[in-house]
């Protein structure tokens, strides 16, 4: 169980805990040490698995290094989390994610693909976290709605896909219905009763705003691509894979309001 202190290992992990299923919780700060940067803590960390809960590395060799040692270590299943409609974005987006999809399909692995829409908890956990509590979010979007999906929904899906077959299947999951995130924000200043302003960038004012913070010009051009391909209505449409495997309906954006904002 990779990224087990992140935004869904962390949620996938309890949720096998109420499993039989025996989980080894890896991380950089976990006491199974992973670290994607240092080489020497994968192989102890795969060591006696069958499984693995795999988020993309943010360095796209990495991927298939990976994988090959994980074949090598007995692992027979990989739950892959990956971005919503990955094959209809250019390649120069979510490079890290194309290279893992690619990875793990040209191995022996039973594989699952999760394909994600953006994240409920973005607003609250990271991401924009920081930015909406000061009342102000700036980002290169317009009216397009985005079905975004809750981090709980995605670690269910995860555990059925660890536990059950789903080998060489490719899930695309999003929430409900599209949300703008003006909507978004409304809904949470209504909740809070603090306003937050949505601040509309153009894509090359949001790129000089990244560059300003320290984030690299690899990433700020590929988190431009993926809002590129927002705008475009790629990732606006929801689908009913959640509901297909759950048997239930996703969790939708004022159930995640009213459970995490106060």
């Amino acid at each position: 169980m990779l990224g087990a202190t992140g935004k869904t290992g962390r949620r996938v992990v309890a949720a096998l805990g109420k499993t039989d299923v025996t989980v080894r919780a890896a991380s950089r700060s976990s006491a199974v040490r992973f670290d994607w940067d240092d080489r020497s803590t994968w192989r102890p960390a795969l060591a006696g698995t069958t499984g693995v809960y795999l988020i993309a590395p943010h360095d796209p060799a990495d991927a298939a290094p990976f994988v090959e040692l994980a074949e090598q270590q007995g692992v027979r299943r990989v739950v892959l989390l990956s971005g919503r409609n990955l094959d209809r974005l250019p390649i120069d987006v979510f490079t890290n994610m194309h290279a893992a999809e690619a990875a793990v399909r040209a191995s022996t692995l039973d594989w699952t693909v999760l394909r994600a829409n953006n994240f409920t908890q973005n607003f609250s956990d990271d991401v924009w976290a920081q930015e909406v509590r000061a009342g102000r979010l700036p980002l290169p979007v317009d009216d397009t709605p985005e079905p975004f999906i809750d981090v709980r929904d995605v670690a269910d899906v995860a555990v059925k896909a660890l536990t059950e077959d789903h080998a060489g299947r490719t899930y695309e999951l999003s929430g409900p219905i599209g949300v703008t995130f003006a909507d978004g924000l409304k809904k949470i200043a209504a909740r809070t009763g603090r306003p937050v302003e949505l601040v509309r960038l153009t894509p090359e004012e949001y790129h000089a705003e990244l560059l300003s913070h320290g984030v690299p010009e690899p990433a700020a051009a590929e988190l431009n691509g993926m809002f590129d391909a927002m705008r475009k209505g790629l990732l606006a449409t929801p689908t009913d894979d959640v509901s297909g495997l759950l048997g239930r309906a996703p969790i939708d954006f004022d159930t995640y309001v009213a459970d995490t904002w106060r």
